[in-house]
Protein backbone atom coordinates (compact mmCIF):
# COMPACT_ATOMS: atom_id res chain seq x y z
CA UNK A 1 0.00 0.00 0.00
CA UNK A 2 1.11 3.54 -0.81
CA UNK A 3 -0.30 6.81 0.48
CA UNK A 4 -0.39 10.44 -0.55
CA UNK A 5 -1.82 13.63 0.92
CA UNK A 6 -4.58 15.36 -1.03
CA UNK A 7 -5.12 19.11 -1.29
CA UNK A 8 -7.14 19.38 1.92
CA UNK A 9 -4.81 17.14 3.92
CA UNK A 10 -6.72 13.89 3.45
CA UNK A 11 -4.65 10.71 3.31
CA UNK A 12 -5.41 8.68 0.18
CA UNK A 13 -4.30 5.03 0.03
CA UNK A 14 -3.49 3.37 -3.27
CA UNK A 15 -1.90 0.33 -4.91
CA UNK A 16 -0.13 0.08 -8.24
CA UNK A 17 0.84 -2.83 -10.45
CA UNK A 18 2.18 -3.50 -13.92
CA UNK A 19 4.17 -1.31 -16.27
CA UNK A 20 3.36 0.94 -19.19
CA UNK A 21 0.96 3.86 -19.65
CA UNK A 22 -0.89 4.62 -16.43
CA UNK A 23 -4.57 3.88 -15.81
CA UNK A 24 -6.27 5.00 -12.59
CA UNK A 25 -9.31 2.90 -11.64
CA UNK A 26 -12.03 4.81 -9.76
CA UNK A 27 -14.44 2.61 -7.83
CA UNK A 28 -18.12 3.07 -7.03
CA UNK A 29 -20.40 2.62 -4.02
CA UNK A 30 -19.55 -0.11 -1.50
CA UNK A 31 -16.13 -0.38 -3.19
CA UNK A 32 -12.59 0.05 -1.94
CA UNK A 33 -9.35 -0.32 -3.85
CA UNK A 34 -9.61 -4.13 -3.74
CA UNK A 35 -12.88 -4.18 -5.68
CA UNK A 36 -11.32 -3.41 -9.04
CA UNK A 37 -8.16 -5.47 -8.39
CA UNK A 38 -9.30 -8.29 -10.74
CA UNK A 39 -9.68 -5.79 -13.59
CA UNK A 40 -6.34 -4.25 -12.66
CA UNK A 41 -4.71 -7.68 -12.90
CA UNK A 42 -6.08 -8.15 -16.42
CA UNK A 43 -4.72 -4.76 -17.52
CA UNK A 44 -1.36 -4.89 -15.74
CA UNK A 45 0.37 -6.79 -18.53
CA UNK A 46 0.34 -3.70 -20.75
CA UNK A 47 -0.33 -0.80 -18.37
CA UNK A 48 0.61 0.53 -14.97
CA UNK A 49 -2.69 0.22 -13.11
CA UNK A 50 -3.51 2.20 -9.98
CA UNK A 51 -6.41 1.42 -7.65
CA UNK A 52 -7.21 3.64 -4.67
CA UNK A 53 -9.53 4.04 -1.74
CA UNK A 54 -11.75 7.01 -2.32
CA UNK A 55 -12.15 9.13 0.80
CA UNK A 56 -14.25 7.69 3.64
CA UNK A 57 -13.44 4.09 2.76
CA UNK A 58 -10.66 1.58 3.23
CA UNK A 59 -7.38 3.09 4.38
CA UNK A 60 -8.12 6.63 3.17
CA UNK A 61 -9.19 9.49 5.40
CA UNK A 62 -12.40 11.49 5.51
CA UNK A 63 -11.64 15.17 5.98
CA UNK A 64 -14.79 17.28 6.06
CA UNK A 65 -16.57 19.14 4.61
CA UNK A 66 -17.02 16.81 1.65
CA UNK A 67 -17.82 17.86 -1.91
CA UNK A 68 -17.43 16.26 -5.31
CA UNK A 69 -14.71 18.82 -6.01
CA UNK A 70 -12.73 17.47 -3.04
CA UNK A 71 -12.97 14.00 -4.56
CA UNK A 72 -11.79 15.42 -7.88
CA UNK A 73 -8.84 16.97 -6.04
CA UNK A 74 -8.04 13.55 -4.59
CA UNK A 75 -7.97 12.14 -8.11
CA UNK A 76 -5.83 15.06 -9.30
CA UNK A 77 -3.34 14.43 -6.49
CA UNK A 78 -3.17 10.76 -7.40
CA UNK A 79 -2.70 11.51 -11.09
CA UNK A 80 0.13 13.92 -10.26
CA UNK A 81 1.73 11.32 -8.01
CA UNK A 82 1.67 8.38 -10.42
CA UNK A 83 2.04 9.86 -13.88
CA UNK A 84 1.18 13.53 -14.30
CA UNK A 85 -1.39 12.57 -16.92
CA UNK A 86 -3.27 9.28 -16.82
CA UNK A 87 -6.10 7.39 -18.39
CA UNK A 88 -9.06 6.92 -16.05
CA UNK A 89 -11.55 4.06 -15.76
CA UNK A 90 -14.54 4.80 -13.55
CA UNK A 91 -17.01 2.19 -12.33
CA UNK A 92 -20.57 3.26 -11.51
CA UNK A 93 -20.48 6.51 -9.50
CA UNK A 94 -16.73 6.49 -10.08
CA UNK A 95 -17.48 7.07 -13.75
CA UNK A 96 -19.55 10.15 -12.96
CA UNK A 97 -16.74 11.36 -10.71
CA UNK A 98 -14.27 10.79 -13.56
CA UNK A 99 -16.39 12.88 -15.91
CA UNK A 100 -16.62 15.65 -13.32
CA UNK A 101 -12.86 15.65 -12.82
CA UNK A 102 -12.19 15.73 -16.56
CA UNK A 103 -14.64 18.60 -16.98
CA UNK A 104 -12.76 20.53 -14.26
CA UNK A 105 -9.55 20.12 -16.23
CA UNK A 106 -7.93 17.05 -14.69
CA UNK A 107 -5.09 15.58 -16.74
CA UNK A 108 -7.19 12.77 -18.21
CA UNK A 109 -6.58 12.30 -21.96
CA UNK A 110 -9.12 9.49 -22.32
CA UNK A 111 -11.87 8.21 -20.04
CA UNK A 112 -13.83 4.96 -19.75
CA UNK A 113 -17.01 4.86 -17.66
CA UNK A 114 -18.57 1.50 -16.82
CA UNK A 115 -22.32 1.83 -16.25
CA UNK A 116 -22.40 5.40 -14.91
CA UNK A 117 -25.79 5.51 -13.11
CA UNK A 118 -27.24 8.66 -14.60
CA UNK A 119 -31.00 8.86 -13.94
CA UNK A 120 -32.87 8.12 -17.17
CA UNK A 121 -36.46 7.42 -18.09
CA UNK A 122 -37.84 7.64 -14.57
CA UNK A 123 -34.98 5.79 -12.89
CA UNK A 124 -32.99 7.70 -10.30
CA UNK A 125 -32.67 8.60 -6.65
CA UNK A 126 -35.23 10.63 -4.74
CA UNK A 127 -33.85 14.16 -4.30
CA UNK A 128 -33.75 13.81 -0.51
CA UNK A 129 -31.90 10.47 -0.44
CA UNK A 130 -28.49 11.98 0.44
CA UNK A 131 -30.00 13.90 3.36
CA UNK A 132 -31.81 10.83 4.68
CA UNK A 133 -28.64 8.76 4.46
CA UNK A 134 -26.67 11.48 6.24
CA UNK A 135 -29.25 11.61 9.03
CA UNK A 136 -28.93 7.87 9.62
CA UNK A 137 -25.14 7.98 9.65
CA UNK A 138 -25.11 10.97 12.00
CA UNK A 139 -27.53 9.13 14.30
CA UNK A 140 -25.13 6.19 14.60
CA UNK A 141 -27.23 3.89 12.40
CA UNK A 142 -24.83 2.87 9.61
CA UNK A 143 -26.61 -0.45 9.04
CA UNK A 144 -29.88 1.33 8.36
CA UNK A 145 -28.06 3.65 5.95
CA UNK A 146 -26.72 0.62 4.10
CA UNK A 147 -30.22 -0.84 3.85
CA UNK A 148 -31.70 2.43 2.62
CA UNK A 149 -29.06 2.75 -0.08
CA UNK A 150 -29.57 -0.84 -1.19
CA UNK A 151 -33.34 -0.40 -1.37
CA UNK A 152 -33.55 3.01 -3.02
CA UNK A 153 -30.28 3.73 -4.83
CA UNK A 154 -29.65 0.18 -6.06
CA UNK A 155 -33.23 -1.09 -6.07
CA UNK A 156 -32.63 -4.46 -4.41
CA UNK A 157 -35.72 -6.38 -3.25
CA UNK A 158 -36.41 -6.11 0.51
CA UNK A 159 -35.90 -9.85 1.04
CA UNK A 160 -32.43 -9.65 -0.53
CA UNK A 161 -31.53 -6.64 1.62
CA UNK A 162 -32.65 -8.57 4.72
CA UNK A 163 -30.42 -11.50 3.75
CA UNK A 164 -27.42 -9.22 3.20
CA UNK A 165 -27.85 -7.74 6.68
CA UNK A 166 -27.31 -11.22 8.13
CA UNK A 167 -24.31 -11.98 5.93
CA UNK A 168 -20.70 -11.95 7.19
CA UNK A 169 -19.88 -9.11 4.78
CA UNK A 170 -22.35 -6.69 6.37
CA UNK A 171 -19.94 -5.10 8.89
CA UNK A 172 -17.66 -4.17 5.99
CA UNK A 173 -20.61 -2.51 4.26
CA UNK A 174 -21.50 -0.63 7.44
CA UNK A 175 -17.95 0.71 7.58
CA UNK A 176 -18.60 2.44 4.24
CA UNK A 177 -21.89 4.06 5.29
CA UNK A 178 -20.50 7.61 5.26
CA UNK A 179 -19.28 7.12 1.69
CA UNK A 180 -22.84 6.24 0.63
CA UNK A 181 -23.86 9.79 1.48
CA UNK A 182 -21.15 10.98 -0.89
CA UNK A 183 -21.98 8.53 -3.68
CA UNK A 184 -25.68 9.33 -3.53
CA UNK A 185 -24.87 13.04 -3.71
CA UNK A 186 -22.76 12.44 -6.81
CA UNK A 187 -25.45 10.45 -8.60
CA UNK A 188 -28.69 12.13 -7.48
CA UNK A 189 -29.97 14.39 -10.25
CA UNK A 190 -26.74 14.08 -12.22
CA UNK A 191 -26.63 14.52 -16.00
CA UNK A 192 -23.96 13.69 -18.58
CA UNK A 193 -21.81 16.81 -19.18
CA UNK A 194 -22.60 17.99 -22.70
CA UNK A 195 -19.49 20.19 -22.76
CA UNK A 196 -16.98 17.46 -21.87
CA UNK A 197 -14.40 17.33 -24.67
CA UNK A 198 -12.46 14.33 -23.33
CA UNK A 199 -12.81 11.23 -25.56
CA UNK A 200 -15.03 8.95 -23.49
CA UNK A 201 -16.21 5.37 -23.85
CA UNK A 202 -19.19 4.20 -21.83
CA UNK A 203 -19.47 0.45 -21.31
CA UNK A 204 -22.37 -1.66 -20.13
CA UNK A 205 -22.79 -5.38 -19.55
CA UNK A 206 -25.12 -7.42 -21.73
CA UNK A 207 -26.80 -8.81 -18.60
CA UNK A 208 -26.96 -5.64 -16.54
CA UNK A 209 -30.12 -3.82 -15.50
CA UNK A 210 -31.84 -2.12 -18.41
CA UNK A 211 -31.71 1.30 -16.74
CA UNK A 212 -27.92 1.15 -16.47
CA UNK A 213 -27.49 0.07 -20.07
CA UNK A 214 -29.74 2.89 -21.18
CA UNK A 215 -27.84 5.38 -19.02
CA UNK A 216 -24.54 4.38 -20.64
CA UNK A 217 -26.00 4.77 -24.12
CA UNK A 218 -27.63 8.12 -23.36
CA UNK A 219 -24.43 9.46 -21.80
CA UNK A 220 -22.39 8.52 -24.87
CA UNK A 221 -24.92 10.22 -27.12
CA UNK A 222 -24.73 13.43 -25.09
CA UNK A 223 -20.94 13.63 -24.84
CA UNK A 224 -19.31 15.42 -27.80
CA UNK A 225 -16.61 12.73 -28.09
CA UNK A 226 -18.54 9.85 -26.58
CA UNK A 227 -19.28 6.36 -27.77
CA UNK A 228 -20.71 3.28 -26.09
CA UNK A 229 -20.05 -0.44 -26.22
CA UNK A 230 -21.70 -3.52 -24.79
CA UNK A 231 -19.56 -6.26 -23.25
CA UNK A 232 -20.61 -9.82 -22.36
CA UNK A 233 -21.89 -10.66 -18.90
CA UNK A 234 -22.08 -8.00 -16.25
CA UNK A 235 -25.10 -9.40 -14.43
CA UNK A 236 -26.43 -7.19 -11.64
CA UNK A 237 -24.04 -4.27 -12.28
CA UNK A 238 -20.82 -6.27 -12.10
CA UNK A 239 -17.69 -6.32 -14.25
CA UNK A 240 -16.39 -9.37 -16.11
CA UNK A 241 -12.65 -8.53 -16.07
CA UNK A 242 -11.54 -10.96 -18.78
CA UNK A 243 -13.90 -9.54 -21.41
CA UNK A 244 -13.90 -5.93 -20.23
CA UNK A 245 -10.14 -5.40 -20.02
CA UNK A 246 -9.48 -5.83 -23.78
CA UNK A 247 -12.16 -3.25 -24.60
CA UNK A 248 -10.67 -0.80 -22.12
CA UNK A 249 -7.13 -1.44 -23.35
CA UNK A 250 -8.05 -0.95 -27.01
CA UNK A 251 -9.75 2.37 -26.28
CA UNK A 252 -6.81 3.69 -24.30
CA UNK A 253 -4.34 2.56 -26.96
CA UNK A 254 -6.13 4.85 -29.41
CA UNK A 255 -4.91 7.81 -27.38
Amino acid sequence: MNTLISTDGTTIAYDRAGSGPVIVLVAGAFNDRATLAPLAAELAGDFTVVTYDRRARGDSGNTKPWSIDREAEDLDALIAEVGGSTFVFGFSSGGILGMHAALRGSAIPRLVCYEPPFPVEGHGNAPDLPARLAALVDAGRPGDAVELFQLEAIGLPPEVVAQIRKAPIFPALEAMAQSLVYDSTITTGSTPPATLSTPTLTIYGAQTWESLARAAIVAAEVLPKGRHQEVPGGKNHTIEPAVTAPVVADFFREG
